[in-house]
């Protein structure tokens, strides 16, 4: 490759880098746009019922676990009513309910809901943990004054930015949030602290008078079950344990606001903040974790009323013998405005939840001393204050948009030459003021209905736009980059026509530029329409006049243009089928038979088979075993045995592989003796730190520390090793070594089984592709650079198959929270976020250092320059993006919006991911292929 052509081919990769990094952010510009808006009046929900609040969150608490009976079954002795005196609440008097969460089901984002009364920006949870992103208003800034325990993730979030003074945390420290210890202590923690602020009130005038005013908030943040969900799985003994200390927590919290009251002015919420799956995950939107309860009672709240027809229940809760008593589910963010009409205080001004007794067709959960009137005037107050959110964002969008369409049934001008929604309040208004309590609130319902669709077509509005900018996008990057293999050619543009092209791209970028800054959108709006106007620029520019030459210079035009369409078919259907496959596992598995079998038979010549029986049945076993891996349960628990063998079979493939690959080779005749000495030291640790775990003895700092050692030392030894590699194979098998060690500590289960499998079916990949190829008349020769051939759109299919399944088939299923946590605890047990999630990504990388190797030796062994056939594969990416970026969604369950949220980023970073590795694998392999570009490889046979 010259250097001219090395410099075009890095341009590319790092152009495609930046473009879909940043693109990956137009989901968010398109679907998830932050709704906090500053500039609104707040409205007060009348005068409260109770003096105080009491906000208890049980973080990561699954509704079903909580409300089932013989919910733990399957636990010898477990009781019968695992939380008795909350269940004895909802029988004797209080309310329950479900409260539904969105995505992304987080502990931030769920506060804010909760708390807030807003649904926080999607994107927001990666600009910081702990503190916010963006100001908004909350029911603890609005209150006389908070008092809040619990964890230090939690709590600086509504402290910082509140009033001054008015909100007061206690948290424990980041140290105590140990996954390999008994969680319940923190839960314990926060009821000790609550007990010593009320002991410290009999001498201290001051923090007496701070409790005993009214509208005063106190929030229990109990984190010990979302730390026990994560280590031992919510159907596990210990999750079961720490839900009754909850309930215990949850009695004495209720005694001692008795006996420091003395008064029966207390309201009660009990709810959480997410669920958890069945793996012990959260963070997406699987209805386990979308599902929280709600139990409220105390001053102001109904009793429990009975069932209504039909029924409030349905089969999810008829398991939990509540049928006679109502359930009343709520939005997440309805908790808000519920807490705001107890205590009395203004409905947080960013707040869209909506108040439960805003329907008068449904009973809600308050009990309001001036009935019936009350709730009306509740109700008003609750539309009053989501309209003036609207009135903000209306004025905001006319303001900045030209030509702005308003919202037609809140905008239309009435007779009275007011907007319709002015009148609507007025039509209220008038019905309270008559004595129609329910039809006022009937109204109301209505009017809080239609303002936050006006809201969503606020937030939406440029939806359809942003749509055609991205995928127009994504088409231009198609064509730009299939630009790298068309031949090259003499310029058959004329400079007129380069500067008309210039000036239509200059003229097209200037005119949506001025449109957009005279809406004052964001600056990603700028960065998306550039990427398109200069990706057909250039493909006008180069592109098209190839293509019509090609076309010209055919004489069979017919049989061309139906050539070049079936070849665009057939893409387009094995793209799809991959998109498919992100929802049915099972169609990787068909896409591994499809290679073993039906392409040899199908494509393979008759005399390559006959002449190769070995490899033909090496490469038919190979695919069929690691089609296996898709097929299985991605609900895996932690398996010693299954570790191991893991190890031993990596160990067996190296030794095998090298083995094979050494004809004439006596120095890789073997293994590297100190990365098989990694391999079996990993082996040992991970034995003993599996076993100390599962049997709650903690994790040993000797153990921990070997650990990270060996992993740092195991994974870095393949790049600085001295040692000469006379084949490819040997230097794949070596990082296969190096990256082994990761496949041990880092495994639960199969994850180092499909490793070997993999690495051995991409080996076999490599002297079939090669052999295959050799048969093709008039092979391409290197000196006379890249020639395309169609048959090397297949190769790049099978490369992004094996992208996908590198990703897929160590039991991940397309779900940004589908990675098993019992293995990071064997590097960190205290809670770290960040370090845990990079630990996860870390062993999503080794699959692919592999395949990038791999797939260079194959670039080579066919006799092509550097990175030819990934610059094929590179044209093909955005069919999957592009497909998942038009069914993401942000209506319908939260089940489907987690997903197709999910799907988009998971295709997008890992085709992102494939231009890096292929990169990597040039770098990684170029000593050993400089060495061996002039001759073929020995054959695995």
């Amino acid at each position: 490759m010259t250097v001219s052509s090395h410099r075009n081919v890095l341009k590319l990769l790092t152009l495609g880098l930046i473009f879909h990094v940043i693109f990956i952010a137009s989901v968010f510009d398109c679907y998830f746009t932050s709704p906090v808006v500053h500039g609104m009046l707040p409205r007060r929900a009348g005068s409260g019922e109770a003096k105080r609040v009491v906000l208890i969150v049980g973080d990561g608490l699954r509704a079903d676990l909580l409300f089932g009976v013989n919910a733990f079954s399957f636990i010898p002795s477990s009781p019968k009513i695992v939380a008795p005196y909350l269940r004895d609440i909802i029988q004797t008097r209080g309310a329950f309910g479900l409260s539904h969460t969105r995505v992304p089901t987080e502990s931030r984002p769920g506060h804010v809901a909760i708390i807030g009364g807003m649904y926080e920006d999607v994107s927001a949870v990666t600009k910081g943990w702990k503190t916010n992103p963006v100001h908004f208003d909350s029911i603890f800034n609005q209150s006389s004054h908070t008092f809040s325990f619990g964890s230090p993730d939690i709590l600086p979030m509504f402290s910082q930015g509140a009033t001054p003074g008015k909100v007061d945390t206690w948290s424990y420290d980041e140290e105590d949030e140990d996954f390999t210890k008994d969680a319940t202590a923190l839960d314990n923690w926060v009821l000790d602290q609550l007990q010593t602020l009320f002991q410290n009130a009999s001498s201290n005038d001051l923090l007496d008078s701070e409790l005993r005013a009214d509208k005063v908030v106190f929030f229990l943040h109990l984190l010990g079950l979302d730390t026990t969900g994560h280590s031992y799985r919510p159907h596990s003994k210990e999750y079961m344990n720490n839900i009754q200390v909850v309930d215990r927590i949850v009695q004495q919290t209720e005694e001692l606001f008795s006996n420091f009251y003395h008064d029966e002015e207390t309201s009660f919420v009990f709810t959480a903040d997410h669920g958890m799956s069945k793996i012990g995950n959260h963070g997406d939107g699987d209805p386990d974790n979308t599902r929280t309860p709600l139990i409220v009672w105390g001053r102001g709240i109904r009793g429990p009323i009975p069932d209504i027809i039909p029924s409030s229940h349905d089969e999810y809760s008829r398991l939990w013998q509540l049928d006679d008593f109502l359930r009343r589910d709520v939005e997440q963010a309805d908790i808000a405005p519920l807490m705001a009409a107890l205590l009395g205080i203004n409905y947080p001004v960013n707040s869209v939840g909506i108040l439960p007794d805003a329907d008068p067709t449904r009973p809600g959960y308050l009990l309001p001393r001036e009935g019936e009137s009350a709730l009306a005037q509740l109700a008003l107050a609750n539309a009053e204050s989501i309209l003036e959110h609207y009135r903000v964002k209306h004025e905001s969008k006319a303001g900045q948009t030209i030509m702005y369409k308003a919202f037609e049934p809140l905008e239309e001008v009435t007779q009275d030459g007011k907007p319709s929604r002015v009148s609507w309040l007025s039509k209220i208004e008038r019905l309270i003021s008559d004595g129609r309590w329910f039809e006022a609130r009937r109204e109301t319902a209505e009017l809080i209905k239609v303002t936050l669709q006006g809201l969503r077509y606020l937030e939406t509005y440029n939806r359809v736009l942003i749509r055609i900018i991205v995928i127009i996008a994504y088409l231009g990057w198609s064509a730009y980059a299939s630009l790298s293999i068309f031949p090259p050619s003499p310029s058959l543009v004329s400079d007129r026509q380069r500067t008309v092209a210039r000036l239509a791209t200059a003229t097209i970028l200037a005119i949506f530029w001025a449109l957009f800054a005279a809406e004052r959108a964001p600056w990603t709006f700028y960065v998306y329409v550039t990427f398109p106007c200069y990706f057909w620029q250039q493909f006008a520019l180069r592109g098209v006049p190839i293509v019509v030459q090609q076309f010209k210079s055919n004489d069979r035009r017919g049989p061309f243009i139906i050539r070049v369409l079936l070849h665009l078919v057939i893409v387009v259907v094995v793209l799809q089928c991959m998109v498919a496959a992100y929802t049915h596992r099972s169609l990787w598995s068909v896409g591994f038979v499809v290679m073993g079998i039906l392409w040899p038979y199908a494509s393979w010549p008759n005399h390559v088979r006959s002449q190769h029986p070995r490899l033909l049945l090496s490469w038919m076993s190979s695919c069929l075993v690691t089609s296996i891996f898709p097929l299985l349960n991605v609900n895996k628990r932690e398996d010693l045995y299954t570790i191991m063998c893991g190890g031993v079979m990596i160990l067996a493939v190296a030794a095998g592989c090298t083995r094979l690959a050494s004809n004439g080779a006596p120095k890789a005749a073997k293994p590297s003796e100190i990365q098989v000495l990694f391999i079996l030291l990993a082996m040992t640790i991970t034995a003993s730190s599996v076993k100390s775990l599962q049997a709650k003895q903690g994790l040993s700092i000797i153990n921990q520390t070997s650990a990270w050692l060996i992993l740092a030392v195991s994974s870095i030894y393949p790049f600085i090793s001295k040692a000469q590699h006379s084949t490819p194979t040997s230097r794949i098998i070596s990082l296969f070594l190096g990256f082994g060690v990761c496949f041990v500590i880092l495994s639960i289960s199969v994850e180092g089984l499909f490793y070997a499998a993999f690495t051995c079916n991409l080996l076999l990949w490599i002297e079939v592709e090669t052999i295959v190829q050799s048969n093709r008349a008039g092979a391409a020769s290197q000196n006379r650079g890249y020639e395309f051939h169609t048959d090397h759109i297949r190769i790049a299919l099978f490369f992004l198959f094996f992208v996908q399944v590198a990703f897929f088939g160590t039991g991940n299923v397309a779900s940004i929270s589908s990675f098993y946590l019992e293995p990071v605890y064997r590097l960190v047990p205290i809670f770290n976020p960040f370090l845990m999630a990079a630990l996860l990504i870390f062993k999503i990388i080794a699959p692919y250092v592999i395949l990038s190797a791999v797939f260079a030796t194959l670039n080579a062994r066919l006799h092509l320059p550097p990175f030819s056939l990934f610059l094929v594969a590179l044209t093909l990416t955005d069919g999957m993006t592009m497909t998942f970026f038009l069914n993401v969604t942000d209506t319908g369950s939260w089940l489907e919006i987690g997903q197709s949220i999910s799907f988009f980023c998971i295709t997008s970073l890992l085709l992102v991911w494939s231009a890096g590795i292929c990169t990597a694998g040039e770098y990684l392999m170029v000593d050993t292929l400089v060495f061996h570009r002039s001759t073929d490889s020995h054959k695995l046979e």
